[in-house]
């Protein structure tokens, strides 16, 4: 188990939550939208500017490789595929709000009223695509790859 690794991704998906709350209105946020009284949108400067709308697909990709990779022991190769895994996972849910039909009819009735995957078909139907997003996604990818090498114990 590496420990950097996983702190690292930790403290990523902690800046993208706090992301959330600040520069994201309360309904527009699923963990949110039931207590607005978390919410800071509105209430502080957004440190985030500019990179604010792509910086979730970023991070969330680059956390979860992180998180992933520092449980897991492996090697480079081991790391290559944490990265493609995640990679795909994300790219496919950037790729299906653009592709809404598709997605909306390949979700399980089961999901409705399990806490997360309850707001899979919200997420297709209401979410836009951005092709931004999807290079945000190549950056995280290619960025946590580099970390987990750099973290990495001895690994060849």
């Amino acid at each position: 188990m590496n420990r950097l690794q996983m702190l690292l991704g930790t403290i990523g998906l902690f800046v993208g939550t706090m992301l959330y709350l600040i520069d994201r209105p309360s309904d527009k946020t699923y963990f949110v939208y039931n207590n607005n009284s978390i919410s800071l949108y509105n209430t502080i400067p957004s440190p985030f500017s500019f990179i604010g709308n792509n910086f979730p697909t970023f991070i969330h990709v680059f956390s979860f490789i992180l998180i992933t990779a520092g449980f897991i022991p492996c090697h480079k190769r081991g790391y290559f595929m944490v990265c493609l895994f995640w990679f795909f996972v994300n790219s496919s849910f950037e790729l299906g709000q653009k592709f809404k039909i598709i997605s909306l009819k390949i979700i399980p009735d089961c999901f409705t009223g399990i806490p997360f995957l309850e707001n899979t078909e919200n997420y297709f139907r209401l979410g836009t695509f951005d092709f931004i997003d999807l290079v945000s996604i190549v950056f995280g990818t290619v960025i946590a790859y580099f970390v987990l090498l750099a973290t990495s114990k001895g690994v060849t």
